[in-house]
């Protein structure tokens, strides 16, 4: 939620109130000290960082460099160089119609300098919030240098002004985003001649627009993000760039299970979708994400996006719902019958090494009934389930499938003695049918992956039905 905007509208009134110009990477060190010394969350949402990326990066922030976030898709570099808004000031004064936000007490461009000499103690101000300092650019190849740092505007010639008149260009991203921070996405891909006119940027903080005698000296932050498969292979970053970057961070994926089950509840939409994801079945798509990463058959340059595990569970969630619709189920809870839709949901987003041509669904299949047997063996494995077992001893069946509903499962289950100790070490304190049955279910495939069950498909689409049996 913002302050109200400040009061002043004129230099006068700014300098009466005391107020004290800091520059860009001066602000982002006192507040970063600031909360460092209240303990206050510097980096909201962030998971998984806070004792190896974090300190990197505070101590680049405390430093004053301008730096490269390295590291595989995925991984969060973007969202953590927008939480660095946060750490600006919540507002901050400039010339009233600047197009490159000068500061009141010192204008750089022609326009606010003739201004300032004119108004004196009368030049307008107007105010930005933080959130209104960011820029970014995706590196495309495409990507052109008056993009970036600015180019002539030929309106305004034809407005009647000379070619040698500065006033007649148009700036760029960069300029625009003076007293700001400004990201580019995925550097290396930006063609090299293009990294050439950061170079000043970095170390003079000025630009330099085709032949005007400009010289623009620029207050910003600037942070680069770049694959670590890009920055070999496919494009590179000219080695004067990276010397003139102050540091360059690696980032990771989750190293800890809790915090990749801590992204995904963080991260999917569940609660927009309105169907209830059981922590269990959160698990199962947690450890899916891990096995996959870790798999000699996935290409481990490319990485395994964090998106893996978010769609994942998105899709066990969209299961439900599409189950609750086509059944009349009034509350849409997930099963382990909607965790097999996920494979050719999720197939596009893993690169597989070229020796496993034609495996891919087979591995991924493979790869979540070890993440499904993993997490079983974790909540149920010590668990007392005869009581479920009796149910088999005689010979009998049961069908489940994504179709069945939740009440129509209990009747063909049955009573079952300690279904509520079942639930307790599933995490559930609910009650409902739909929760019930996710519980017996899991239970049912744990049963079967154990071997303790066997388990026939009617079908190999997810709309099948499976028989469990002994």
């Amino acid at each position: 939620m913002r302050d109200s905007t400040p009061r002043e509208t004129t230099l006068g009134e700014l300098r009466a109130n005391g107020h004290v110009h800091r520059p860009v990477k001066a602000e982002l060190r006192n507040n970063l000290l600031a909360r460092l010394r209240s303990g206050e969350p510097r980096f909201p949402g962030i998971v998984g960082f806070d004792d190896t990326v974090l300190p990197h990066l505070e101590r680049a922030l405390l430093a004053g460099h301008d730096l490269v976030l390295l590291g595989e898709r995925g991984q969060g570099k973007t969202r953590l160089i927008r939480t660095l808004v946060g750490l600006l000031d919540e507002w901050t004064p400039v010339i009233d119609g600047c197009e490159i936000n000068d500061h009141p007490y010192e204008p750089v461009c022609v326009r606010c300098r003739r201004l300032a000499a004119e108004l004196g103690d009368g030049l307008p101000i107007a105010w930005r919030h933080r959130d209104e300092r960011f820029g970014e650019k995706l590196a495309t190849p495409d990507t052109s240098v008056g993009d970036l740092i600015g180019d002539i505007d030929p309106i305004k010639v034809a407005e009647g002004r000379t070619l040698g008149d500065p006033e007649t260009v148009h700036f760029g991203l960069v300029p625009r985003t003076n007293r700001g921070i400004f990201s580019i996405n995925e550097l290396p891909d930006l063609a090299e001649r293009i990294q050439v006119a950061l170079l000043n940027v970095l170390e003079e903080r000025d630009i330099q627009v085709r032949g005007y005698a400009l010289r623009l000296p620029l207050d910003v932050l600037l942070v680069a993000s770049a694959n670590p498969e890009d920055y070999t292979n496919r494009g590179r970053i000219i080695t004067p760039l990276k010397d003139r970057f102050g540091a360059e961070i690696r980032t990771h994926y989750p190293l800890a299970l809790e915090d990749e089950l801590d992204l995904v509840r963080q991260e999917a939409d569940l609660a927009d979708l309105g169907a209830e994801v059981p922590g269990h079945l959160i698990e199962v798509i947690g450890r899916f994400t891990r096995l996959v990463r870790d798999s000699t058959a996935v290409d481990s340059r490319s990485g395994v996006s964090a998106r893996f595990a978010i769609a994942g569970a998105e899709t066990v969630a969209a299961g439900a719902l599409r189950r609750a619709a086509l059944t009349g189920e009034q509350q849409p809870v997930a099963r382990v019958c909607d965790l097999p839709a996920v494979v050719p949901t999720l197939l596009g987003k893993v690169e597989f090494e070229v020796s496993e041509e034609g495996r891919e669904q087979e591995v991924l299949e493979h790869l979540l009934r070890r993440a499904t047997a993993e997490t079983y063996r974790r909540s149920l494995g010590p668990a007392d389930l005869s009581g479920l077992l009796d149910r088999f001893d005689a010979g009998e069946s049961v069908d489940s499938g994504e179709l069945v509903p939740a009440t129509e499962l209990l009747k063909r289950v049955g009573q079952v003695p300690g279904l509520a100790k079942i639930m307790e070490r599933l995490g559930m304190s609910g009650e409902s049918p739909g929760q019930a049955a996710a519980a017996l279910e899991f239970a049912l495939e744990g049963l079967f992956l154990t071997r303790r069950l066997s388990k026939e498909v009617s079908s190999p689409g997810p709309d099948g039905t499976a028989t469990y049996r002994t």
